[in-house]
């Protein structure tokens, strides 16, 4: 499986809105620049999350975005949802009944072992990101990251950030 750039794109650009003062917001162009990635392309993001009710749009000139929900309602498998869509990744195609040999389908009434091991892990996979919250994650960033660039970024949202009506 491979997880999409906008997958990561949409889960910086949220924890980035942890920081924001109340009543703050983000344009999705500031987002993209501060990113260092295609403005367009951050804007498609920025809309999928707030179609999903994880960041709030404002629209207009003072508009922009900012968390909808607080960071510890967020988690990583919302993000990803919102951006890739819930449905499974793994789809069987049966193909254990195709071919020469191939299986008669009422002895494929249960499911083969290699379904099984894909059904398995993407459920794993979607349990761990659903248990990893925004909170989470904004926490190991200050964790990581000298006060210098700590501050940087703070003084780079105080310029950036609007007020959000």
């Amino acid at each position: 499986m491979q997880i999409s750039k906008g997958v990561e794109w949409a889960a910086h650009a949220a924890s980035l809105m942890c920081a924001l003062p109340p009543g703050k917001g983000l344009r999705a162009e500031a987002l993209a620049r501060y990113h260092g990635v295609p403005a367009a392309y951050m804007a498609k993001q920025m809309q999928a999350l707030s179609k999903a009710g994880i960041v709030q749009a404002t629209r207009g000139k003072q508009g922009g975005y900012r968390l909808a929900r607080t960071a510890d309602k967020i988690t990583l498998w919302d993000i990803m949802a919102a951006i890739e869509g819930s449905a499974p990744a793994f789809a069987c195609t049966e193909i254990r009944q195709n071919g020469p040999c191939g299986a008669k389908p009422e002895q494929c009434r249960q499911t083969c072992a290699i379904a099984a091991a894909f059904y398995h892990a993407e459920t794993l996979l979607r349990d761990h990101l659903r248990s990893v919250s925004l909170t989470t994650i904004a926490a190991g960033v200050v964790a990581e990251l000298p006060t210098a660039h700590l501050q940087d970024v703070g003084a780079w949202l105080e310029q950036e950030a609007v007020a959000l009506g």
